[in-house]
């Protein structure tokens, strides 16, 4: 190397830290670690799961499943680590019985109850630089006032503050995000929830925008959109009820896998159906990534999978379902096999197109 370089990054690291230039190399592998969604579909989707030290947003209409992932994510993570802590600014309502429902232990969780932004802001930031938290998500951008605004009468207006505050937490945030790449260090993710909203005389391109301003979406390392496919309901004629919705999350930015991948899985939010409330249907999820995938084939009415040595037939999806729901070895081995097939260059997960 260069003896004039060497000099030069010495005492670059000598004023600004050790690890502030250093070769490609040197850098840890585990800097790359990822936490999961609790969906293997989204977790594939993300390119493995929601990349660490970086903030992802999750935006989506009213009752569409934004939360839900969220809480996911947390209790998917809690069930992996049992020292997985994290922080729930609540700008909105943090919903313990909810909370619980989805998986999440809530003597792990802190709630920061807020709705005031610079109070919100501050709090993330210092917990984010003290690296003793895993996961801090804010629920919701929207539900967040700037003091400003909150101090004044109904008829005064605050235009613009909201999104200067924004960006400059996310450029004060980002530096406090900033982990070691050649020392252990604990690992974050942070998740922002945000709400579409109509752009006002756009008549061409997308018409919708979010709130907080567009200096924002330039620091998401993720972004996701999130949107009910349709309901799941159970029973007939008076007695048919709502238990759950097929959930579509596509990815519309992504920093470290191809974009515009999309994920579909079923959420139940009530008992009654096949899923206990609070749970993604797994087996299904599996089933229809192993049909992508053709690790699951299909001859006419039948469906085939090569299990243990031999050929598993069933006839119809539903037929298979109730198999890999019952079998934990089958639903194992069918899992592991989806993910190595993923791996080895099938297709990735559901498109746009698809």
């Amino acid at each position: 190397m260069n003896a004039e370089l060497i000099k030069v990054l010495k005492n670059i690291n000598k004023k600004y830290g050790d690890d502030t230039i250093i070769l490609g190399s040197d850098i840890k592998t585990d800097v790359a670690k990822r936490y999961t969604t609790g969906s293997v579909s989204l977790d594939v989707a993300l390119g493995g799961g929601w990349p660490v030290n970086q903030w992802h947003e999750i935006i989506g209409e009213a009752s569409n499943g934004k939360t839900a992932i969220a809480l996911k994510t947390i209790a998917a993570n809690q069930k992996r680590d049992p020292e997985f802590t994290t922080v729930w600014v609540a700008a909105e309502q943090w919903v313990p019985t909810y909370a619980e429902m989805c998986g999440v232990d809530s003597t792990r969780v802190y709630v920061v109850s807020t709705n005031v932004m610079e109070q919100a802001y501050e709090s993330v930031i210092q917990l984010t630089e003290s690296k003793a938290v895993d996961c801090i998500v804010i629920d919701s951008l929207p539900a967040l006032v700037p003091s400003a605004e909150d101090d004044k009468e109904m008829e005064e207006s605050t235009v613009g503050r909201s999104a200067l505050l924004t960006n400059k937490f996310f450029r004060k945030v980002g530096k406090a995000s900033k982990r070691s790449l050649i020392e252990a260090e604990r690992p974050f993710i942070g998740i922002l929830i945000n709400q579409w909203r109509s752009k006002i005389g756009v008549m061409y391109g997308d018409p919708r925008t979010t709130p907080g301003g567009l200096g924002k979406d330039y620091a998401f390392f993720t972004r996701m959109e999130v949107r009910r496919d349709e309901w799941i309901e159970v029973g007939t004629g008076q007695d048919k009820r709502r238990v759950g919705q097929s959930i579509k999350a596509r990815v519309i930015k992504n920093k470290s896998a191809p974009p515009s991948q999309v994920a579909v899985f079923d959420f139940y939010f009530a008992d009654g159906g096949e899923i206990p409330a609070g749970e993604i249907d797994f087996g299904k999820e599996i089933m229809a990534m192993g049909i992508l995938n053709k690790v699951i084939t299909r001859a006419g009415a039948y469906y085939r999978y090569d299990f243990q040595g031999e050929t598993r037939q069933w006839m119809g999806q539903d037929a298979m379902l109730a198999s890999i729901r019952e079998e934990l070895d089958l639903k194992e081995t069918l899992e592991r096999d989806v993910l190595d097939s993923i791996k080895a260059g099938s297709k990735f997960v559901a498109s746009d197109e698809d």
